[in-house]
């Protein structure tokens, strides 16, 4: 199921000015281009973040993170809006006050999947959603291999978050290679099958990601004044005991109460503050994850 939007933006040739000058260098730029939102010049300090659509509860906050940093950093994002590590990568870019691009496999008129209507929204207010298909081409299953290159295309290198041996993800780093772009991977737990294709883009020789600083550095990439991670969080008592306990990994309520020796009541009380701070982002379950890592 899809959903419609009546305007569908505009066009750019290979011909030109406003067309991304990194798409012109790759092996098969598309002829045309459908843009909805805005280019900017400042689009070319970009990166790809991808992943598995039925990705963790780590896969998420990583990319979540990811987005938030880079965009942080001046870097736009680059990702799909696909399910899972796609659209936590956007809305990461979106609450770092940064840019980010959706590449489509269907027109940019159709909201796919439909449940990121309010997303694409957002990404069009501060970035752009972008299309070699026409207006009111469906999402068919074959078209979504072949945007792939474009979004490697689009990017300086490409993160792979989480992936399973076989998923499309591996086509991306396929085309970053191809296109002579840096190939990033986040390493998971070695029991998780979503670990399965970022561990083995890094026995290939992919860079390890275990910072933004990583990406900046291999990219040569100016880094911000001061990171997320470095800006004053000042915590003290119980909100600073029950946030040193939490991580990228989901801890659950009960847990925090156990090693914090508090009561879960007063547990849950910190888990709203941190959260209404933005510093903790609440899972189902009664888990709860930070929203950035100390580097």
């Amino acid at each position: 199921m899809t959903g419609r939007c009546g305007c569908w933006g505009n066009v750019l040739t290979l011909q030109d000015a406003a067309y991304p000058a990194a798409l012109r260098t790759i092996a098969d730029p598309p002829q045309r281009l459908y843009v909805r939102g805005t280019l900017q010049e400042a689009d070319h300090r970009a990166v790809a973040v991808v992943g598995a659509r039925r990705a963790s509860a780590y896969g998420l906050a990583v990319a979540e993170w990811l987005g938030q940093e880079l965009a942080r950093s001046g870097v736009t994002v680059i990702s799909g809006l696909a399910r899972g590590i796609d659209a936590a990568a956007h809305r990461g870019a979106l609450q770092g006050g940064g840019r980010t691009i959706a590449v489509l496999g269907c027109g940019v008129d159709i909201v796919y999947p439909p449940e990121h209507a309010r997303l694409m929204v957002q990404i069009i207010e501060a970035g752009a959603v972008v299309s070699e298909f026409p207006p009111g081409t469906p999402p068919l299953r074959h078209q979504f291999p072949r945007r792939n290159r474009l979004i490697s295309g689009l990017s300086l290198g490409v993160v792979v978050v989480e992936g399973r041996a076989d998923s499309g993800a591996l086509i991306t780093a396929d085309c970053a290679l191809e296109q002579g772009r840096e190939v990033f991977a986040v390493p998971g737990g070695v029991f998780a099958e979503t670990s399965a294709l970022p561990h083995r883009l890094l026995q290939q020789g992919a860079k390890l990601l275990t910072t933004v600083e990583d990406i900046l550095e291999e990219l040569r990439l100016p880094k911000p004044p001061t990171s997320a991670a470095a800006s004053a969080i000042a915590l003290e008592g119980t909100e600073a005991a029950v946030y040193a306990q939490l991580s990228l990994d989901p801890q659950h309520m009960d847990v925090l109460a156990l090693r914090c020796r508090l009561p879960v009541a007063e547990v849950a009380r910190v888990l709203l503050g941190l959260e209404l701070r933005g510093l903790v982002r609440a899972l189902p379950g009664q888990r709860y994850v930070r929203t950035t890592v100390e580097t």
